[in-house]
């Protein structure tokens, strides 16, 4: 039986959070660990592709002199090829995560992943603007992947270890831009860097053909893993009251699935679970909850976008001069930590302080994130890279694995006020799409507003930062209006 919404609320806020009335915590359903780690390898497979170009693509859009030889201009067209994959899912990605409701979640996940497979493979062949260009089209198009998987974990978690579940998305990710910043930065070149194995011309024809074929192949790999042991959570034809026992023999609990959920009831209010309509899955509250995932993807995806090209941008304008294989090497670093601690500190983080603190907490974040690409600037300008230069950057990547803590809360959020299971793949690509808008917009702006403050010295070349410093302000007072509880409107 379908819980009422209210009641579904009072579930997730009495078990879920520590309340004030001194309720005892009810013991944490286990977690279906066969479905949980196949998904956990599904959700690589886009941040290795994504990763895996960074280290390379400003190198690559040089050596294809799309830019005319000048170096200021490598930000803008770096920029645009990194949001072509977001403004293309922002279009698709709702109508993905829909059909998922419709025709189940398995079906729509394999389709992303061959096609992100295929794309990676066309960008490593591609040898003039307009072939990267199609390709990074091809792989968001195709991709609503991101969307059915956080819907998927929704249903494979209840209310009683929602907490433990999301704090696994982070660590898929976190390991996804370890292993595509080492794939691109390490593998790119291999006719310089390993030229005893690669001294065929093909690999000077195309020298960043390796690291997207290993990407592409690591999602074929995927594919098949997906095909052979994945159970859709929500298959087509099957009873929404059936849904859970697709699970529940592997974890051995009665309560098993998204958390609105509950089997220990009868089946009469099945009806109740069809798929709500738009208009009326936006309401306030939800509405609320998505524009703070929006904040968050429009500053993080600027941050993203910034780093490497900071990493790579000779130190007389304003960077650092790394080579791709350094800057790959110190975003895996970033990645295994990242994973580390999310591992094992943000379900008890979320017990201790709660999800409203915390998500503000790493909304906050962003300000000394910002403020410290500057320093680091002054500092290698100054002395050139030396132990400070790096110690800051460390400060700047702690900063960030906090800031990472904020999105596993609002998606913690999101999923807890879906009405029922056949509208959380809508609200999800709602929330993703809102997601893909500004990240297509914001790699390009960041990178171009980036390009422009070093060509007219604006704010001393430093303006982009303040800029992003001053949206991250005004944004934290949008935070303040969320629920203390996930569950609560």
């Amino acid at each position: 039986m379908i819980i009422a919404p209210s009641d579904a609320r009072n579930d997730d806020q009495a078990l879920l959070l520590a309340s004030d009335s001194g309720n005892e915590f009810k013991k944490p359903t286990p977690l279906p660990k066969l479905q949980i780690y196949v998904l956990m390898l599904s959700s690589l497979v886009e941040p290795i592709a994504s990763q895996c170009i960074y280290p390379f693509i400003n190198q690559l859009v040089r050596e294809l002199d799309i830019t005319g030889g000048d170096e200021t201009k490598v930000g803008y067209y770096a920029g645009m090829i990194e949001s072509l994959f977001f403004a293309t899912q922002a279009v698709t990605v709702l109508q993905w995560s829909r059909a998922s409701d419709r025709v189940g979640r398995k079906p729509v996940l394999l389709l992303g992943i061959f096609g992100l497979s295929l794309s990676m493979l066309c960008f490593g062949l591609s040898r003039t603007f307009t072939g990267l260009v199609v390709s990074r089209c091809i792989t968001g198009a195709l991709n609503g992947n991101i969307g059915v998987m956080k819907s998927m974990l929704g249903e494979l978690t209840d209310s009683t270890n929602m907490a433990q579940g999301f704090a696994l998305l982070p660590i898929s990710w976190s390991l996804g831009i370890t292993l595509g910043p080492v794939i691109g930065g390490t593998l790119s070149r291999p006719q310089d860097n390993f030229p005893h194995l690669f001294g065929s011309p093909f690999w000077a024809e195309f020298p960043y053909f390796l690291p997207c074929g290993v990407a592409a192949g690591f999602a074929v790999v995927t594919f098949v893993v997906i095909l052979l042991f994945l159970k859709d959570t929500l298959p087509r034809g099957v009873a929404p009251e059936k849904l859970a026992s697709l699970v529940e023999r592997e974890a051995g609990s009665h309560e098993i699935g998204y958390g609105t959920v509950d089997r220990r009831q009868g089946s009469s209010a099945a009806p109740s679970d069809a798929p709500v309509p738009l208009r009326t899955l936006l309401n306030a509250s939800r509405v609320l909850r998505i524009a703070n995932y929006g904040v968050l993807a429009t500053l993080e995806i600027a941050l993203y976008a910034l780093q490497p090209l900071f990493y790579s941008t000779p130190i007389v304008f304003g960077g650092l001069g790394f080579t791709p294989m350094t800057i790959g090497l110190w975003m895996a670093g970033f990645g295994i930590f990242n994973g580390l601690i999310q591992a094992f500190y943000f379900a008890p983080l979320v017990d201790r302080i709660g999800p409203k603190k915390l998500f503000r907490l790493g909304h906050t974040c962003f300000i000394p994130i910002f403020g410290l690409f500057p320093i680091i600037s002054w500092v290698a300008k100054r002395w050139g890279i030396i132990w400070l230069v790096w110690a800051l950057l460390t400060c700047q990547l702690a900063l960030t694995i906090v800031m990472d803590m904020s999105f596993s809360c609002i998606l913690m959020y999101i999923t807890a006020s879906a009405p029922n299971r056949r509208s959380l793949g809508a609200l999800n690509g709602l929330s993703q799409t809102t997601a893909s808008v500004v990240r297509a917009f914001g790699p390009a702006s960041a990178t171009s507003l980036f390009a422009y403050s070093i060509q007219h010295d604006f704010m001393a070349g430093y303006g982009v930062y303040i800029v992003l410093i001053v949206i991250a302000i005004a944004t934290l007072p949008l935070s303040a209006k969320l629920p203390d509880n996930v569950a609560d409107n």
